[in-house]
């Protein structure tokens, strides 16, 4: 973190960094814990998942309010400019990521009060291909490591890759026997939000990438 003559400036930027991490940490235990649900057809794992959602809906707006803080009182410049309204983008990428672990967890519990279907192995790989790359980034951001998050940023491309394979196995499983439908649409939406939380992991590496060095990663 930047230091600045004025004390109380410096313990703003730390404290708006400190709610992000914590932020952040609750968005990984959430994402763990709608594939553990799924994995384990609990629906009540997957209900507690569901409402922690709402923890992460405020420190969001805790987010919020500490950038419109710093905005106002301190009129920040340069570097300080790029982290606050950087710490902005993040929280909503952050609380994006959250609200598609609980898409997952509701997904489980359709699935849970279904007959047992198998889970293609393909899909706990995205899982945990998903939760590597926000841990990574979150790391990055803490860290302020470039090159950790260019490599979050280009494995993206990996997460997609499964995304597709999957997408065209569950396609021929649902034309193979149409009572797979059902519980193979559930396991697509699945798979999507698991992907789409690797896009706004690579959001969040961008914007990593642009507070250290104030340019955009192409």
């Amino acid at each position: 973190m930047p230091s600045h003559i004025v004390k109380s400036y410096d313990e703003q930027l730390r404290k708006l960094n400190d709610t992000l991490v914590r932020m952040g940490g609750v968005v990984e235990s959430q994402i763990s814990a709608a594939m553990q649900a799924l994995a384990r057809r609990d629906p009540d794992l997957a209900q507690q998942t569901v409402e922690g959602d709402r923890r992460v809906d405020a420190l969001e707006r805790e987010v919020d309010a500490q950038v419109v803080s710093l905005l106002a009182l301190r009129q920040p410049v340069a570097s300080d400019l790029r982290l606050v309204v950087g710490s902005l983008r993040i929280a909503s990428d952050l609380e994006r990521m959250a609200d598609y672990a609980k898409n997952v967890a509701k997904r489980s519990v359709a699935l849970s009060q279904l007959a047992p279907v198998t889970v293609p192995p393909t899909l706990p790989r995205m899982g945990r291909v998903a939760q590597e790359m926000v841990k990574d980034v979150l790391d990055a951001h803490v860290g302020r490591d470039v090159p950790k998050a260019v490599a979050v940023w280009n494995r993206d491309e990996e997460l997609d890759a499964l995304h597709d394979s999957l997408f065209r196995e569950l396609v021929t499983h649902m034309m193979e026997d149409a009572r797979n439908i059902t519980p193979t649409t559930h396991l697509l939406f699945i798979a999507k939000n698991i992907e789409r939380i690797g896009d706004h992991a690579t959001n969040v590496a961008e914007m990593v990438h642009y507070q250290v060095t104030g340019r955009t990663l192409d």
